[in-house]
């Protein structure tokens, strides 16, 4: 069969990509080879946003006493009903994905494809169990076979990196994978890599009662962060009981037939040996680029990811790729936007910008959540610019103490001559919910004036915002 546009995997870059060029008129197909959605829904962000809510209310739950409210007891975690609640909030997401993938009348091919030459893909068997049979191949559809396409859309995601010699086993060093579904919970878990991936997983365990210790190679957690913003995110982990190593690596691990023993190296050269029942391996991930005949075309990759242009396009016509496999940033939302922006451009639409990964936001959803958009103090100062730096603390904010959060801080980082808001850092309450107005104001090329001269609701955590922004030009109201 012959289509407009052929998009290989069906994550969050990949379906909305689809519903896009379905929208826009263009003939679609979407291949898979396991299930819709991809590791965001499935695997990572929605599954594990879910775990994350279940230690939030145990977390309140424990500190009742702090709200003068009064529960018997201490509470506890059924592990085996979190996890369910946990995977049933991923499938109803992944079955709307099949429900969108009908409605705008997108082919699902299942199966695994291979880029034969341009404009030409092989779709055979998939190598992993196909799990969605609810979603049967489309009418006239031939499933495995040979497709032709204008466009071919390369979305195959990313999977969990592995160090030489400490490789998950999924039994004693797990990936997100198993960490998401344990059996039982663990009474101790090392944590390796401390980045959004690591660092979720440990502040889940460890409101579950585990006791954790993270190990981090950098000088500190969330390396790609602002670093005034970690160090209050890791005050506030070790007061909930986190151990965190940095400037150190996992030299070797040995493992016994429940546990396993890390070998801790610090930067003086020293080793501590750790034990514990289980290891998360969280040091990044890396595209999904191998089988799909990317070197026979002559697709061009750089450190295991495909190399594309701000519209998507690759050094080979017809040829695209977005999302993780396109690589860093490696979010679901940059990979929704460069999928828009991607298919826009293929089907001519006027005035279609290129992807702006500048203005992308992080998001952290720990305990305390960790969020930011732009340049950081440090990349800024690096970068030549002379810069005004605001800062605002929750402690000095109404709604943060009345919440009973009142640990965070907003940071924005100005140029002093123009005004630009170059980066906007935060670590608190709902600091994710929040991002999002600092990200709009960059891409309205917000200036300092018109920030301060916005209303902000109160009493509101957002209020720091607006504090922060006044700070940086010595006009802060309320502390």
């Amino acid at each position: 069969m012959s289509y407009d546009v052929i998009i290989i995997g069906s994550g969050p870059g990949g379906y909305v990509a689809a519903v896009r060029a379905s929208q826009l008129g263009l003939k679609t197909a979407i291949v898979e080879r396991e299930h819709l959605g991809g590791i965001c829904l499935n695997w990572g962000c929605i599954p594990t946003k879910a775990l994350l809510r279940s230690a939030e209310i145990l977390d309140h739950a424990n500190h009742a006493k702090d709200y003068g409210l009064v529960l018997e007891g201490k509470m506890s975690a059924d592990v085996k009903a979190v996890v369910a609640r946990s995977r049933g909030v991923s499938a109803r997401l992944n079955g709307g994905v099949g429900f969108l993938m009908k409605k705008n009348k997108v082919d699902v091919i299942w199966g695994e494809a291979k880029i034969t030459k341009p404009g030409e893909i092989v779709v055979g068997k998939s190598s992993k169990p196909v799990v969605e049979p609810q979603h049967p191949v489309p009418k006239g559809v031939k499933g495995e076979g040979t497709y032709t396409a204008k466009h071919i859309i390369v979305a195959t995601g990313a999977r969990p990196r592995a160090l030489p010699g400490i490789e998950p086993d999924g039994k004693l060093i797990w990936t997100y994978f198993e960490a998401l579904k344990p059996d039982v919970l663990p009474k101790s878990l090392i944590v390796m890599g401390s980045g959004a991936i690591g660092i979720e997983f440990a502040s889940f365990y460890r409101s579950m009662g585990v006791d954790v210790t993270v190990v981090e190679v950098m000088p500190t957690i969330m390396p790609v962060e602002d670093a005034e913003v970690t160090a209050i995110a890791r005050k506030q982990l070790e007061k909930r009981g986190l151990k965190i190593f940095t400037s150190a690596k996992v030299a070797k691990v040995e493992k016994s037939a429940n546990s396993i023993t890390a070998h801790v190296e610090t930067s003086d050269g020293k080793v501590q040996q750790i034990t514990a029942d289980r290891m998360i391996s969280a040091v990044g991930v890396q595209g999904n680029i191998e089988n799909l005949g990317l070197e026979a075309v002559g697709v061009k990759t750089d450190r295991g990811c495909v190399v594309i242009d701000g519209y998507g396009k690759t050094n080979v016509a017809g040829i695209y790729a977005i999302g993780d496999v396109a690589g860093p940033p490696m979010l679901a939302h940059k990979a929704e936007h460069e999928g828009v922006v991607c298919v826009e451009k293929i089907a001519g639409l006027p005035n279609v910008h290129p992807t702006d990964k500048g203005k992308v936001p992080g998001c952290t959803y720990c305990n305390p959540q960790v969020a930011s958009v732009g340049l950081t103090e440090a990349k800024a100062k690096e970068a030549g610019r002379d810069v005004r730096v605001g800062r605002f603390s929750f402690a000095a904010n109404g709604k943060a103490i009345a919440l009973g959060e009142d640990q965070g801080l907003c940071k924005v980082i100005f140029d002093k001559k123009t005004g630009e808001l170059l980066g906007a850092h935060m670590v608190g309450a709902e600091v994710t919910e929040l991002i999002q107005g600092f990200v709009v104001a960059m891409n309205l090329e917000t200036t300092e004036e018109e920030l301060m001269h916005t209303i902000f609701p109160h009493p509101t955590v957002s209020e720091t915002m607006k504090e922060a922004v006044l700070d940086a030009y010595g006009r802060v109201l309320n502390a």
